[in-house]
């Protein structure tokens, strides 16, 4: 991912949080976290720092998917993958996957982990089937009466 893509990334990621989330949180804890996680300073210093790594996936000019990964002690956590509901099972997930599963192993972290919301179904299946298992179950408070609800998951690499 380049600085130029950010914009790109932050309306797609809108598009997918309006198409999953709507019955699993509300919009205005959808609004805040999108605000908080896709602020274009917050991404663009993410594109500066070395222990965080970008990927876009496109189909021509179009941003399909896209995966936010950082180093965390001896883990790296996979913090975003999304990909546009009329992608998927196209593969752009998997070669999402891939590439932080990659960067992961290159910066020598021994486990890949990451977060999603217990209602979640279709990604805790797509999880699973990439290798990843529940290793955990917890409620984060994100303030403002607003929380995560989520299974952590880990595979090893």
């Amino acid at each position: 991912m380049t600085p130029a893509d950010v914009d790109a990334v932050a309306a797609l990621a809108r598009s997918v949080w309006q198409t999953t989330y709507p019955a699993l949180i509300s919009q205005a804890q959808m609004d805040a976290m999108l605000a908080d996680r896709y602020a274009a300073t917050r991404m663009r210093a993410q594109l500066d720092d070395p222990t965080h790594a970008w990927y876009v996936a496109w189909r021509g000019d179009t941003a399909v998917g896209f995966a936010h990964a950082y180093l965390d002690t001896d883990a790296c956590k996979l913090d975003k993958l999304y990909v546009h509901a009329a992608q998927q099972r196209q593969g752009v997930g998997k070669a999402l996957l891939a590439a932080a599963e990659a960067w992961a192993r290159a910066h020598h972290a021994r486990r890949l982990r990451l977060q999603v919301n217990r209602g979640n179904a279709q990604a805790l299946r797509a999880y699973e089937k990439y290798g990843f298992a529940i290793v955990e179950s917890r409620v984060f408070d994100l303030g403002n009466g607003f929380v995560m609800d989520d299974h952590i998951m880990e595979k090893p690499l």
